[in-house]
This record gives structure tokens, C-alpha cells and sequence, in this order.
């Protein structure tokens, strides 16, 4: 290589360092805009752009994704200002891109947080964080490192009944000692998403090995691109990490506990015995040291139920004091508490539904990269509730009770 290139390579390395620190050190003013990009601008990112309101004080800046379609939808939303790319590192390169929204399939999760705490970007990522705890250890390390504000899309934590609920029964002691959580999330019919007509070739569009990036090659599949919930690589085990990933983190929030001592699940393929490889039907016990057992179960055998019908999502305290249940499905109550009258002199208490959101959180995020204070899922949480998932995945597939790891724990 020549002098001259070597130069060339060198000031440019130098002034993509300069732009990083430009990005990371940038303090915001009150009433200052927060310039956005956005990774993945599928069902959820665009579901995510949507619920960012226009007096948020924010500005859409980029849009990624592979597929051109979906990257053309986005631009629409953003603005005709808003750059389009298909490489996320070309977001993440910007140094007039302060945050940015993680949205794509699990199994690019953690590498592109970490690709973005480095570039001094700020994060909302989609649940769950990781698909492996060393992955964890690692984000937790890379957003320690660089002062990066993340928050997990586990949006149940910035709710306004599950707030309530904690605070006037949990937060009061009104339950005395819990031995028991009951979590259920059933009848979920984006696990059952179908291919669009015309699919069965893939999109000249569409990067397919850009799609799978650090998976193993493969022909185009439109099942894996539509319906990624049915499959182990892509989805971290379909409801595993779609619902209870909601459904515990909320436990650990409520009851300070985060490590499951050990974990046990069940279940299997019962009925949709359409290529997928992840259940239709699981169960999954999870013991805490804290002397708590909880349970989840999760089928799409029901899916397409009238969910008023019967409450499809929800979580159930029980302690000595009385039992709390937090419905997360639309149901008539948010939650409601029922006192035991053995061992309390509480009265009964009920609280409307409000409809489970993810303006809220998302609100909470950006305040938070303004203030810089912790926001309400933070990546520590987002990694302990991630490995409860990863527990839950190795018990099922390979049938054993697994054990918590002390190399697992955030030091």
C-alpha cells in the first residue's frame, strides 16, 4: 500500500473517531430535537414510529431495512428529509443521528446494540436483548463503557395500570410474603402470521443474506421472513421470547428478584405441524431464591378467541396477605386485588384497563436520553430477563432442569 493511501485510510479513521465523539459527548438542551434512525421497519418498527408523537421534540433522520418495500414505507413516515440505507452500520456512521430504534429480528439484537453503543448512539431495542447471556455481559459492558442510555422494549414496565397495581398493592406490602406467580399469555395470533401471495420468490428488493446475517446460509425462505415466530434461530424460541420475556420481566420488576435458581419447561409441537420448529403449546417453572415459584404457560392452538371472551394474558400474585391480578390481554380490569381476610384488613381494589402501549415506554426513552437518567428497562434488566428466557429455551429443547450460572451475573 502507498504512503498516500495509508494517509488517506488514516484521516479517514480519525474523522469517523471525531464523529462518534461528536455524537456520544453531544449534551441536549431541554427543548433541543432528537434526531432519530430507526433499524427494521417491519410490523414493529413502523408500529414504533407511529407511537413516537410529533411533540416528542424529535426528528426522523434514517431509515434501515433490507427490504426495500418496507424501507420505502418507513421513508414516508419519516419524511422527505429522512435518508434510506439498507446497511445499519451506515445509520449507526451518522453524526447527526443521536438515538436509534432497534426493530429487527432477535438474532441481530445484541450485535447491533453493541455496534451502536460504540458509535455513541443512545438505544430503545426490541425484547429480547440477547438470545445468549454472554451477549448480555457484553451489551451491559458496551453501554457502561460509552454512557449510553438503553431501553428494552419490554413495555409493560411504563404502563399506567402496571404502575398503579405495583404501587398501591405490591410497592405497600399489601400481599405480605408471595410464594406463587401464575403468568399466562395464550391465544397470540401473530405466531400464526401468513406468507402474502406471491412470496414464494423472493423480492429482488429484499437482502436475504443480509436478512440472516450471522445465521447459517440459506435458500430463501418466506416462512422465516413473515412468519419468524415458528422458528428457534430468528425468534428465540417463538413464545418463549415473544411473551414470556413480557410476562417475567414484570415479575422481577415487581418482586426485586431478577436470577432464576433453576427452570424447567415443557410442552411441544401439538398441532401446527407446518414446518416450525419452535411450540405451539409451553410451560415453563421458574424457581427464585427468594422462595418464589412462578409458571407460564403459552398455546396458539386458540388463537383468533374473542380475547373479551376470556382474559388471554395476564399475571396472578399470591401471598399470604391476598392475590393480585395484572391483566395485560384487553380485558374490564387492569387488575384487581382480593384481600385474604385470614391475614389482612385491606380492602378490595380494581383498577380499569388501559390498553398496553408502547408510547409510554418509548416517551420514558427519550426523556430519559435527555435527562440522562435510568430508564425503566434498562439493559441490565433486559439481560437477566433475557437469560431467564435462554434457561427456558435450553430446558425445553433439551430436556433437562437447568441451573443458573454464576458467569451470568452483571458485576
Amino acid at each position: 500500500m502507498s504512503t498516500g493511501s495509508n494517509r488517506r485510510s488514516f484521516v479517514k479513521a480519525a474523522a469517523l473517531m471525531a464523529a462518534t465523539a461528536a455524537s456520544r459527548d453531544r449534551v441536549l438542551g431541554a427543548n433541543e430535537r432528537l434526531r432519530l434512525g430507526i433499524i427494521g421497519t417491519g410490523g414493529r418498527g413502523t408500529y414504533l414510529m407511529h407511537r413516537v408523537p410529533e411533540t416528542a421534540g424529535t426528528q426522523w433522520v434514517a431509515v434501515c431495512d433490507i427490504y426495500d418495500v418496507r424501507r420505502g414505507n418507513a421513508a414516508k413516515l419519516a419524511g422527505p428529509q429522512a435518508v434510506q440505507t439498507d446497511d445499519y452500520r451506515q445509520i449507526l456512521d451518522r453524526k447527526d443521528i443521536d438515538a436509534v430504534i432497534i426493530a429487527t429480528p432477535d438474532h441481530w439484537h445484541a450485535r447491533m446494540a453493541i455496534d451502536a453503543c460504540q458509535a455513541g448512539k443512545d438505544i430503545y431495542i426490541e425484547k429480547p436483548m440477547t438470545t445468549h447471556p454472554e451477549d448480555g455481559l457484553k451489551v451491559v459492558k458496551a453501554a457502561r463503557e460509552h454512557k449510553r442510555i438503553v431501553q428494552v422494549g419490554v413495555q409493560q414496565r411504563s404502563g399506567p395500570h402496571y404502575i398503579a397495581a405495583k404501587r398501591e398493592v405490591m410497592d405497600k406490602g399489601l400481599l405480605g410474603k408471595v410464594g406463587l406467580v401464575r403468568t399466562w399469555y395464550n391465544s397470540n395470533r401473530g405466531f400464526l402470521a401468513p406468507i402474502p401471495p406471491g412470496m414464494d420468490k423472493k423480492p429482488e428488493g429484499l437482502d436475504w443474506k443480509r436478512y440472516l446475517g450471522p445465521l447459517s446460509p440459506i435458500p430463501w425462505d418466506p416462512k422465516r421472513y413473515f412468519n419468524r415466530f415458528a422458528y428457534w434461530d430468528i425468534s428465540t424460541g417463538g413464545q418463549i421470547g415473544g411473551l414470556y420475556v413480557h410476562l417475567i420481566d414484570t415479575v422481577h420488576w415487581y418482586l426485586g428478584i431478577d436470577k432464576p435458581a433453576a427452570t424447567l419447561a415443557g410442552g411441544g409441537i401439538y398441532y401446527y405441524n407446518d414446518g416450525r420448529d419452535t411450540p405451539d403449546v409451553v410451560n415453563i417453572i421458574a424457581e427464585y431464591s427468594a422462595a418464589i415459584s412462578t409458571t407460564f404457560e403459552a398455546e396458539i392452538l386458540t388463537a383468533g378467541i374473542d380475547q373479551m371472551a376470556v382474559p388471554t394474558a395476564g399475571m396472578e400474585f399470591r401471598g399470604t396477605g391476598g392475590i393480585l391480578t395484572v391483566y395485560r390481554g384487553p380485558w374490564r380490569d387492569g387488575y384487581v386485588f382480593v384481600p385474604n381476610a385470614a391475614n389482612s384488613k385491606s380492602s378490595p381494589l380494581r383498577a380499569p384497563y388501559v390498553q398496553t402501549d408502547a408510547q409510554p415506554h418509548l416517551l420514558n426513552w427519550l426523556d430519559c436520553v435527555r435527562t440522562r437518567q435510568r430508564p425503566a428497562a434498562d439493559e441490565v434488566s433486559g439481560h437477566y430477563s433475557a437469560v431467564a428466557c435462554h434457561m427456558a429455551l435450553v430446558s425445553y429443547k433439551e430436556k433437562v432442569r437447568v441451573r443458573w450460572n454464576q458467569a451470568w451475573e452483571v458485576s
